[in-house]
């Protein structure tokens, strides 16, 4: 049953991934495009996108987004879809909630400790080479699709990274300079 496969796949998603949503980006994708081929790369993609511009954490809108799309592909009911989309959104909160639980009970405990503070050094560069993972999976060319593609990529990554703006801003401003240059009046 689609509905367990769904919860299965997003509670391991959560249960190994460190770093918050962007590090789950390529896990999800792996499993959902690759591995399963529930949808397209495409799809993905464009979940992604949503995902980024609605409030929220990435990682839980897409798997709401990604719960909801995959039974819709299967011919599901939208009923049903928003049984895929509580089964995968609830998949990949439930093992994070149960660490911070067991986290929050032993921090006092092991706070000072050496091999805990060494772990967390380690952690940190494997977290940014996630979210790096994540980002050059999604440079291909069904997002990269003309020099138009590239323009937007390069002006909100120079905004973002040099001028510091609003990450809000910069997707506001890309989608209403995305809709001119596509979508011309």
């Amino acid at each position: 049953m689609i509905f367990l496969q769904l919860f299965y796949v997003f509670f391991l998603i959560g249960l190994f991934t460190i770093g918050g949503g962007y590090a789950m980006l390529s896990l999800i994708q792996n499993e959902v495009v690759t591995t399963h081929a529930w949808m397209t790369s495409q799809q993905f993609t464009d979940i992604v996108a949503i995902s980024q511009m609605t409030p929220g954490p990435i990682g839980i809108n897409t798997a709401t987004y990604v719960g909801y799309t995959v039974p819709l592909n299967l011919g599901y009911s939208k009923l049903m879809c928003v049984l895929g989309s509580f089964s995968s959104t609830l998949a990949v909160m439930l093992p994070s909630f149960i660490i911070m639980l067991v986290i929050c009970k032993m921090y006092e405990k092991i706070k000072g400790d050496g091999t805990f503070k060494s772990v967390m050094t380690w952690i940190r560069p494997t977290v940014i080479g996630l979210i790096a993972a994540a980002a050059i999976l999604l440079m291909d060319k069904e997002n990269f699709i003309d020099w138009k593609s590239w323009v937007l990529f390069a002006a909100a990554f120079i905004i973002g990274l040099w001028k510091k703006a609003n990450p809000i801003l910069i997707i506001l401003a890309g989608g209403v300079a995305g809709f001119f240059l596509y979508y011309p009046l």
